[in-house]
């Protein structure tokens, strides 16, 4: 794991906005073949996807993982921020400069979208599933964890398979958000998974992490599905899996 300094992106040029440190997991050797953009939660540092980062990098090694730093509200200092104040007032200001940030990731590590995973936890969570619907395919998985929409959409990404991980019993962002969400995205045809745990709070558990690794490596797009056949057939969301 490596950290990087604001700038160091560009050949140490003088850039436009402040540029978040970045936390980083490289492939040993050769080139990256996917990469994962990890997004904290509020009232925690980059370090904290850090468990996370380690479970992904071995079950991935050819990935580039990258962990920025300061994605989350200003202001915001506890992680009940995301449950006390208005979502959508919180989110939007954040996504542009984000937006920016990924499509520079994505240049720099040489992956383009369809290999790009936005894995966040809480307000990082939240940030990713508001992202895709600015702009659909920007990555071709979010794994949301403890995160909610900060509004329920109207449309469901055609580009984007949705990864859904919430804790039965979280109180900061009840679970019920995470129904709500796969709900409408299942009258939406969106495709999107749901994976609940029960006796689990407002964390990254090791067995949602565990449901993130099979979600990974077992869901296959619903839209590659459609490429195969010839067709392009709604997408259906899987079944909620209680575990």
């Amino acid at each position: 794991m490596s950290a990087s300094n604001p700038g160091d992106h560009d050949g140490g040029g003088t850039a436009p906005e402040s540029t978040p440190a970045v936390l980083r997991w490289l492939p040993e050797t050769g080139r990256a073949e996917q990469l994962m953009i990890l997004l904290h939660g509020s009232g925690s540092p980059a370090s904290a996807m850090t468990p996370l980062a380690e479970v992904l990098r071995r079950a991935f090694p050819q990935a580039a993982l990258l962990a920025p730093e300061g994605f989350v509200p200003d202001g915001d200092s506890d992680g009940d921020g995301a449950a006390d104040r208005d979502p959508t007032s919180m989110i939007a200001p954040l996504l542009p400069r984000l937006q920016r940030w990924v499509h520079d990731a994505q240049r720099d590590s040489g992956v383009g979208p369809a290999a790009t995973a936005l894995v966040g936890f809480s307000v990082g969570a939240m940030l990713a599933l508001e992202l895709v619907q600015i702009e659909d395919g920007i990555a071709g998985r979010v794994l949301a964890f403890g995160g909610r929409y900060a509004r329920l959409p109207d449309a469901a990404p055609r580009f984007t398979t949705l990864h859904l991980f919430h804790g039965a019993d979280d109180s900061v962002i009840p679970a019920a958000h995470a129904r709500a969400a796969i709900e409408r995205l299942g009258a939406l045809h969106g495709d999107a998974t749901i994976d609940i745990a029960g006796g689990t709070g407002h964390q990254l558990a090791p067995v949602l992490i565990d449901c993130a690794l099979h979600r990974l490596r077992s869901h296959i797009p619903h839209r590659t599905w459609a490429a195969a056949l010839g067709a392009a057939p709604p997408g259906l969301h899987d079944q909620e899996r209680e575990h």
